[in-house]
């Protein structure tokens, strides 16, 4: 059975039977979409980036390192997947074709989607995307015209930021699915154990309640290397009096809701307690500018003033928050939009960020702490549910 015998079988018994979302709820985004498209006089979207892809269509796979494309018009919507992808695109997406090209064959990718974009004058693309290669991209400027191509990768990231309460039911379910996991993992902390192990049970505990294959796995460093940024897990052995850094994010239906937690194996001590009230504080200070009319770099300066007295000792990375929703690896950040000073976008209701308030003293100790919040008329509230404590560990095994 080639893959063409193989996706109509497929498509005579569970032609969209994972379809995250009810149809309306699709009809919606791509109807706001097309609206967008017209008003910039933009007659097709070219989505590479898998995230885009399933936030229009409901399209989800494992597989993200292969080409795949959307083409978005607005009489149609086009999936172009590789041959091994076809049956996942039949089970997941809600498009009106799906074209398939062999998996082994890159060659088979062009003529499709030259004829598809052959009468679009204007075909926005995203020239930031992950899943927009270079090589596709050339041949096809070189076939349909490359000034036909324009830049529109804000066009769906402004409608993807501000969610549907569909999706904010997603979140609250990955968020509390994240807490289990974090909770479990927090309580078998001792010294003695290794960072991996401390992973591998909030893994058990995150798989156990339900999360699908995450964006990021689970991240767990101790001690000095809690003060290098984006490390994880490496077979450290816990020690006692030492802070251990965590940050969770399960997915369900592909939506993430991370959070952050550290414990301490012992008494925190003086430092650690000081750090730890100015992460609260400045997840107060974002919270309460974090409303419809305020911009983001508004929030970014209320946060950055309470750590102006510290900068010179802490490194923060200068992302007070960012946009999170149905994402794939390797990230769960959205890349819709990014608290930072100078983003000068203002919140809506209904956008969610994670708040990743972590400060390291580079090469000695760290704390973080964070929570998924979503935007209010009175300022953001939290989905997630961390206590912003440091949990005290046992500091014996």
């Amino acid at each position: 059975m080639d893959y063409h015998h193989y996706r109509e079988a497929l498509a005579e018994t569970l032609a969209q039977s994972e379809l995250p979302f009810p149809h309306g709820e699709y009809q919606a985004r791509l109807d706001k979409v097309r609206r967008a498209m017209a008003s910039r006089g933009v007659d097709a979207l070219l989505l590479t980036d898998p995230a885009d892809i399933n936030y229009l269509t409901g399209y989800h796979t494992f597989e993200v390192s292969v080409h795949a494309c959307l083409v978005c018009t607005p009489e149609r919507l086009v999936l172009q997947v590789a041959s091994i992808e076809t049956g996942a695109a039949v089970v997941t997406a809600r498009v009106d074709e799906i074209i398939g090209y062999r998996w082994e064959n890159a060659d088979e990718i062009l003529t499709p989607l030259a004829d598809l974009l052959a009468n679009c004058q204007r075909i926005g693309i995203d020239g930031c995307s992950s899943g927009l290669r270079v090589g596709v991209m050339h041949a096809l400027a070189d076939a349909v015209g490359k000034e036909r191509f324009c830049e529109a990768g804000d066009l769906l990231d402004a409608v993807r930021i501000v969610k549907s309460t569909a999706e904010l039911d997603m979140l609250q379910e990955s968020a509390r699915i994240t807490a289990a996991g974090l909770e479990a993992a927090m309580q078998v902390i001792r010294p003695g154990m290794t960072d991996n192990d401390i992973a591998a049970v909030g893994a058990k505990a995150l798989l156990e309640n339900g999360s699908e294959f995450m964006s990021l796995q689970p991240i767990v460093t101790s001690g000095h290397r809690i003060g290098v940024i984006h490390v994880n897990h490496k077979r450290r052995i816990i020690q006692p009096d030492e802070p251990v850094f965590l940050e969770f994010g399960a997915a369900y239906q592909r939506y993430t809701a991370p959070m952050m937690r550290t414990a301490v194996t012992g008494t925190p001590s003086a430092a650690l307690s000081a750090t730890r009230d100015l992460c609260r504080s400045m997840f107060e200070a974002l919270c309460a500018a974090m409303r419809p009319g305020n911009t983001f770099d508004d929030a970014a300066r209320a946060a950055d003033a309470l750590l102006a007295p510290q900068r010179d000792q802490l490194f923060f990375s200068g992302v007070f928050g960012y946009a999170v929703g149905a994402q794939f690896p390797p990230s769960w950040v959205e890349g819709t939009g990014y608290i930072a000073q100078g983003q000068r976008r203002q919140f809506e209701a209904n956008m969610v960020f994670h708040l990743p308030l972590c400060l390291r003293v580079p090469g000695q100790w760290g704390v973080g702490l964070s929570d998924t919040v979503v935007v209010t008329e009175q300022g953001a509230k939290p989905l997630t549910t961390n206590d912003w404590q440091l949990y005290q560990a046992a500091n014996s095994a």
